[in-house]
């Protein structure tokens, strides 16, 4: 028997976000830990994880955990693995090994054994396999386990074009997740790129699954396409205005960007989501951002250029500035939240500000300064 078990990767920094998400949505035993969320569950509740999860990267499931003090020791552990309740005889993946604090410390030479204990179980090793067993062996403690998602998370599947220094899906869902955004609120971002805080919020809204336009590693394991579940939209869960099948959908969601061909691109990608009917975007200056008419105040989240990422820094704190008076000035009653890495820039927006972090975005820390106008 392999193990129930099953570790959500999240954005670290994000991880309660992951972990409300994971508890909400109905996983057993969730509990957050560092770098992610474990809960219990076989192959066919990863499969769920994969499809319903916004705040997930990915989803492994640990298959095997024991204690290995040498080689001949993990050969022949490898080959008690029950591979194929998980993976399927002739199907190829790939293996991964990360040794640290261990008697085993060549990674090269635990790749090999856990090769051995596949291959011996009828399932092919190469190097190009779009699945892959992942085993670490830390403190002489082996856990192996297999990702069942291939493609990391953040890549939903309807997304083509992709604006300067993106902020990933994953992310955008658990920023949204720590505003408190629940799909009844407006959302409105100043400098929108490619529309990912604005789609983001609208799918949620609608309660479309995240993983409904894309394909996952489990797809090729054993018991395949079946697992997943329904991937098709849900309209109940409908928060704006009134519920149901038949509720009229007006825009709550609206994203502004000074740059036409971001404005285009995003307008594109919102109709490949499927929410076009719930967002508006325009070609607008920060300094001209006014709430749109006919909704509460909800939520601004705005990821502005700062100076690591596209720009010269000394250059940004007039943006900031400009930014930070016109919310001020324009959106009282609102919830803003500021993403980035610069607390001097955050500051220079004049607003009182409380920050949220440090999250990795790709190797650089960056923070939520936010504040309720």
């Amino acid at each position: 028997m392999v193990n129930e078990e099953i570790f959500l990767v999240a954005v670290p920094g994000l991880e309660g976000p992951l972990a409300a998400e994971a508890a909400a949505l109905g996983f057993a035993g969730v509990k957050q830990v560092p770098g992610g969320v474990v809960c219990s569950g076989d192959l066919a509740e990863a499969a769920r994880a994969n499809v319903v999860l916004r705040c997930a990267v990915r989803v492994l499931l640990r298959v095997a955990e024991f204690r290995v003090m040498h080689l001949a020791q993990l050969d022949k552990r490898a080959k008690k693995v029950a591979w194929t309740e998980v993976l399927q005889a002739g199907v190829p993946v790939r293996v991964e090994a990360v040794c640290r604090r261990s008697k085993i410390y060549v990674n090269k030479a635990a790749v090999q054994r856990i090769a051995g204990g596949l291959e011996a179980a009828g399932i092919p090793v190469a190097k190009e396999a779009a699945i892959t067993v992942k085993a670490r062996i830390d403190d002489d403690l082996c856990t192996i386990s297999v990702d069942t998602t291939g493609e990391a998370l953040h890549r939903r599947g309807h997304k083509e074009f992709v604006g300067k220094a993106p902020m990933r899906e994953t992310m955008a869902a658990g920023f949204l997740a720590e505003k408190g955004f629940d799909g009844s609120q407006a959302v409105v971002d100043p400098m929108c790129g490619s529309g990912t805080f604005v789609i983001e919020a609208a799918e949620m809204a609608l309660g479309l699954m995240p993983g409904r336009s894309r394909g996952f590693a489990f797809e090729q394991m054993a018991g395949g396409s079946a697992l997943g579940g329904d991937r098709s939209l849900r309209r109940g869960y409908l928060k704006n205005g009134e519920a149901g099948e038949d509720a009229p959908l007006r825009p709550m969601f609206f994203g502004f960007d000074r740059n036409d061909g971001a404005i285009r691109g995003a307008v594109k990608n919102a109709e490949r989501a499927g929410v076009a009917e719930l967002v508006r975007f325009e070609r607008q200056a920060i300094s001209d951002l006014t709430p749109p008419d006919g909704v509460a105040p909800g939520i601004v989240i705005v990821n502005p250029p700062y100076g690591g990422r596209i720009g010269e820094r000394k250059l940004l704190f007039g943006l900031y500035g400009a930014m930070g008076a016109t919310l001020a000035e324009a959106f009282r009653g609102w919830q803003i939240g500021i993403i980035t890495s610069d607390g001097g820039l955050a500051k220079a927006t004049g607003l009182e500000l409380t920050a949220f972090g440090p999250v990795d975005h790709s190797g650089t820390k960056i923070s939520m300064w936010q504040a309720q106008l």
